[in-house]
């Protein structure tokens, strides 16, 4: 494939990509935030979730679903993401509320949190409220906002998969800071997800402070 056809095949993507936004504008709805969450599976570590709402005229190419995406390429469009967006917002539920509440539950916490931390956001810029929230397979009927659920969101929606990247990379730095005072476990590279290393590093030395004892039941005695 050549560079102009890789080009014209992103710039359709991005067409496709904007089409739940565009419905929703054409609707009425000016603040649409895509909420989506990182960290389920790990063994270890918290599951962290984004929330981002995006200018119409957003134009960036190479969006998606943020397990398509290379680790660099996913940090180049973190960047590009932060400087465009209207607003992002970060929320997270840690190892200790993933084993009280389960992971679901907790996965709905962080989302909570991060739309929380949007809406404070967008009110301290003086921007528009939040009138509709795109999710990612999820609803959160705690939240009193119109809200859609799509499934697979993250390779249909740009602000989903926006916050899917965001979520992704926020993630992954914070486990790269973890593995430098506990390098015995991998961190940095399998990102607390249960790797062969990882497994053999939890038999091995034990659970660390920040791994999930609902999850790593199984793997130690």
């Amino acid at each position: 494939m050549t560079r102009e056809e890789r080009l014209e095949k992103q710039k359709q993507r991005l067409i496709e990509m904007k089409v739940p936004e565009e419905d929703l504008h054409e609707q009425g709805y000016r603040c649409i935030a895509g909420i989506d969450e990182v960290g389920r599976g790990p063994l270890a570590g918290p599951v962290v979730a984004a929330a981002v709402v995006l200018p119409e005229e957003f134009s960036v190419l190479g969006i998606d679903d943020s397990k398509k995406l290379s680790e660099k390429r996913r940090e180049e469009l973190f960047v590009e993401i932060k400087k465009h967006a209207v607003a992002w917002g970060i929320g997270m539920a840690d190892h200790q509320v993933i084993d009280e509440i389960n992971i679901l539950q907790a996965t709905k916490l962080a989302m909570r949190r991060a739309v929380h931390d949007l809406e404070q956001k967008l009110a301290d810029a003086g921007k528009d409220p939040l009138d509709y929230l795109l999710f990612d397979a999820v609803k959160i009927e705690e939240l009193d906002l119109p809200q859609q659920s799509i499934i697979k969101g993250d390779a249909k929606s740009i602000s989903i998969a926006a916050a899917s990247i965001v979520a992704k990379v926020t993630r992954d730095r914070m486990m790269v800071e973890y593995d430098k005072v506990m390098p015995e476990y991998g961190f940095a590279s399998n990102k607390g997800y249960g790797a062969a290393a990882h497994i053999e590093a939890l038999k091995k030395y034990g659970p660390s402070p920040i791994h999930r004892a609902t999850f790593i039941k199984n793997f130690i005695g």
